[in-house]
């Protein structure tokens, strides 16, 4: 009876499959504790494999940083596109911008690195991640629904966007809870997606007018 072939233990990996394990792990450490929380070293004990392995696929933390977020762009974008793509009531950029801040304070340990770390500051123009960070844009812009009119689509989209931006990190720091106006963190966005509609709007209008 011939030898049975051995079993390939858990823990090997095929060529190129490391690389993406590792980002995957360093997703799952990003969510638990921030940025701050990835070591390539305690991947490398995660995953059961050398600790030289990692630096096959990744030169340093800040390389393996860099994946990581490019993938965690494409996450999110993925998640965007399904939201404001789904039949419903409520405005493309409303369900944009509500699946935004869910996301920011549900996740917000991958929020935090997406956009408040030097991570994203440091991509090169036309790097992975910043054509990631870039397809996110590109959401934002389409679900403003409004057509091009010179940059006005451009400059509305990177004005909610730091006002989304605000929210989230204000609320994660305990700095907005809305008691004072009495409004909810909901509520708010809201208002926001709202004031840009209306604010779009009559920039193109006036722009038409003027030509």
């Amino acid at each position: 009876m011939p030898p049975r072939p051995a079993r390939k233990p858990l823990n090997a990996y095929h060529h190129g499959d490391l690389r993406d394990a590792l980002v995957q792990a360093a997703l799952g450490e990003v969510e638990l504790g921030g940025p701050e929380a990835v070591s390539i070293s305690a991947l490398a004990k995660k995953l059961g494999v050398s600790q030289p392995a990692p630096y096959k696929h990744f030169t340093d933390r800040e390389t393996l940083l860099v994946a990581v977020t490019a993938a965690a762009f494409r996450q999110f974008s993925a998640m965007l596109r399904e939201e404001i793509n789904k039949p419903s009531k409520r405005s493309k950029l409303s369900r944009f911008a509500q699946a935004t801040l869910d996301f920011g304070l549900r996740r917000n340990g991958i929020y935090r690195l997406m956009f408040a770390s030097r991570t994203m500051a440091c991509a090169p123009k036309g790097s992975e991640l910043h054509a990631a960070a870039m397809e996110t844009l590109a959401l934002l812009i389409e679900a403003l629904e409004a057509p091009a009119v010179g940059l006005l689509r451009e400059r509305s989209a990177l004005k909610i966007w730091a006002a989304l931006h605000g929210v989230v990190m204000l609320t994660e720091q305990g700095l907005l809870t809305g008691r004072s106006a009495h409004i909810s963190r909901e509520e708010l966005v809201e208002d926001i997606v709202e004031e840009t509609k209306l604010a779009l709007s009559i920039a193109i209008e006036a722009a038409g007018r003027n030509g």
